[in-house]
């Protein structure tokens, strides 16, 4: 354990920051997952809805510096190709 105040704080900090990104990326996940099962269902309208809803949050993640910006570029274009497929 650290026995300066500062070091103290990072830890606390840092925490708190993983708490947040370890939320966010299973949110991410989640939504995911909810494509995954559209385009195995072979739901073409949900498929859609969920892919429009998992951009979002992936878009999010990118913003609060979770994911690199070619991650969630790579991670929408993989979603999306798979939508295709059902089409």
């Amino acid at each position: 354990m650290a026995n300066i105040k500062s070091a103290k704080k990072r830890i606390l900090v840092i925490a708190t920051k993983t708490a947040r990104n370890r939320a966010i990326n299973s949110a991410v996940k989640t939504q995911i997952k909810k494509v995954k099962a559209a385009v195995e269902a072979k739901d073409l309208a949900a498929a859609n809805v969920a892919l429009k809803v998992a951009v979002k949050a992936i878009d999010k993640a990118t913003a609060k510096g979770v994911f690199h910006k070619k991650t969630a570029a790579r991670k929408k274009s993989t979603l999306a190709r798979l939508v295709k497929t059902v089409a």
